[in-house]
């Protein structure tokens, strides 16, 4: 909803996605890690139980819409404008 409100357009872009992907990538690594190992260890109570690996679902969304909000509004203050 916000990059359609801003109208940045981010989510159109195919670089977008990709760094999206890189991001899935390493937090498979490392959050997999640090969840499978119990170094963090989420209560139960407080996410669905759907998880990818040993990642609770809520963590990838959270994630993933940090780094969306932060690159929409990165490019709607331009960003990429050239010093």
């Amino acid at each position: 909803m916000l990059d359609r409100g801003l109208k940045t357009g981010v989510l159109k872009r195919k670089i977008f996605w990709f760094f999206i992907f890189i991001i899935a990538l390493f937090k498979l690594l490392v959050n997999g890690y640090l969840t499978a190992t119990k170094i963090v260890n989420y209560n139960p109570q407080f996410f669905l139980g759907v998880r990818i690996g040993s990642i609770p679902v809520e963590d990838f969304l959270f994630g993933f819409s940090m780094v969306s909000i932060a690159v929409i509004t990165w490019e709607f203050f331009g960003g990429r404008q050239s010093c």
